[in-house]
């Protein structure tokens, strides 16, 4: 059964200047979001970078939107989008992100993760299913 869904859409240009901040990277992103300009080559570009924290970004609302709660009560570096070997995203939760999805739904949930970016834009869009 599905208990809620959530979408957004961020501006890709908005995240440039995060770029080169630490301290807001840090503060909105978990070390397993890092980017790391090695993985596309040593020149990385900054729309690159922006790009990857824009749907980054994008997912942690979409998110929030589907538990219902908005950002209340979620600690943004404590759940983070990773990817499968197959490079499928999704969420790896924290202690505190996890407790607040089963005090909704339950200790049997699923979260289902989709990103893109194109240009100016990155969308997401997520899908908490209680399973039980």
């Amino acid at each position: 059964m599905i208990y809620g869904i959530g979408t957004d859409i961020s501006q890709v240009n908005r995240f440039e200047r995060w770029v080169n901040n630490p301290d807001i990277i840090k503060r909105y992103f978990n070390e397993g979001e890092f980017f790391c300009k090695e993985a596309v080559s040593k020149t990385a570009k900054i729309e690159v970078q922006a790009r990857h924290y824009a749907a980054r970004f994008a997912a942690k609302e979409a998110f929030s939107k589907a538990l219902g709660t908005g950002f209340a009560g979620l600690c943004l570096s404590d759940f983070y989008v990773k990817k499968n070997e197959d490079g499928k995203p999704f969420f790896e939760l924290g202690e505190k992100t996890k407790k607040a999805v089963e005090n909704r739904t339950g200790k049997d949930f699923s979260v289902h993760l989709s990103i893109s970016h194109e240009k100016e834009y990155a969308v997401a869009f997520v899908i908490i299913e209680k399973l039980r």
